[in-house]
């Protein structure tokens, strides 16, 4: 992917921080730990919503979000939003979705897929022309819950933040929407000025029982930042099932592909394999491998008879 701007309303890329890092570097730095980023490979390869929120500088949130959006993968499309410009000509399901002025023309290229699209939000707030508030964010969070995965940065010192920020005008947000955000990052400058992940949450969409009754659990903790021993206290493990379902995987086997993931992200940080672009052609040789590997076997089981 490359480190310039993407246009508006075009295909993207990434957003780009003035420093763009690799999410290997962010594990060196203790950013975040390999555990949590093998988690997020995997969510967003599912078209998982993501937030990265934090009330500091803005940096720190799309140095955050670039580097994690290395994990998605290169068939999926993802358009950034415009901003105060955005139409949502190039959305099929725009109007449906209650966006009043759909049935523009729409951007050339082919229809835009719930199945292999991503929309990107550089900021969701109010703070400038380039940001998604109001009626668009509104629709953004929305296309999450049919289907389309969602990126974007935001500025919130908290999850209770992000949920108020959302459900108050002019974006408005109701519960069962917010149920929708997926993975919800906070970041945080400490005393020694490092950005970290002190918290990271799942929020559990709203489903319905076997019997059709609508089922609200609260957001689940993946991890939180430990002051004390500045490491990342895991607790992902409690809702793996969950994760394994949302993305349609069984329960086993999200966690044989969590375990791979976690072990090249620690190998390459242990190697000192930083560079955006190396990190990139290892994340993309791993996804090629895990595309041709058999259902149920760890990376480099073999599925040979024994003799």
């Amino acid at each position: 992917m490359a480190d310039t701007p993407p246009e508006r309303g075009r295909w993207a890329s990434r957003p780009v921080p003035s420093q763009p890092r690799s999410i290997v570097e962010l594990i060196r730095s203790g950013t975040l730990d390999a555990e949590l980023a093998a988690t997020i490979w995997l969510l967003l390869e599912g078209r998982v919503p993501l937030i990265v929120a934090g009330d500091g500088p803005a940096d720190d949130r799309s140095t955050v979000l670039a580097a994690l959006l290395d994990f998605v993968p290169r068939d999926v499309r993802v358009v950034e939003l415009a901003g105060a410009d955005e139409t949502f000509a190039w959305l099929p399901q725009a109007s449906e979705l209650g966006w009043p002025t759909a049935g523009q023309a729409r951007a050339n290229g082919p229809p835009l897929r719930p199945t292999g699209a991503m929309l990107l939000a550089t900021e969701l707030s109010d703070l400038g022309p380039e940001t998604t508030w109001g009626e668009a964010a509104r629709i953004a969070v929305r296309a999450a819950s049919i289907g389309y995965g969602l990126a974007a940065t935001m500025p919130a010192g908290s999850l209770d933040d992000v949920f108020a920020e959302l459900r108050a005008a002019p974006v408005r947000l109701t519960d069962d929407e917010l149920s929708r955000l997926g993975v919800v990052l906070v970041v945080r400058r400490t005393d020694d000025e490092r950005c970290r992940v002190v918290a990271a949450h799942y929020v559990r969409p709203v489903v319905r029982d076997v019997h059709g009754h609508l089922q609200r659990l609260g957001p689940a903790v993946l991890a939180t930042w430990d002051e004390r021993t500045d490491t990342l206290e895991q607790f992902g493990w409690g809702v793996a099932p969950e994760l394994a379902s949302r993305i349609g995987k069984r329960a086993g086997d999200f966690e044989l592909e969590l375990a791979a993931c976690r072990d090249l992200l620690e190998r390459l940080a242990h190697d000192g394999a930083t560079r955006v672009d190396d990190v990139r052609a290892a994340i993309a040789g791993h996804a090629a491998l895990a595309t041709v590997q058999p259902t149920g076997l760890p990376l480099g089981s073999s599925t040979a008879a024994p003799h």
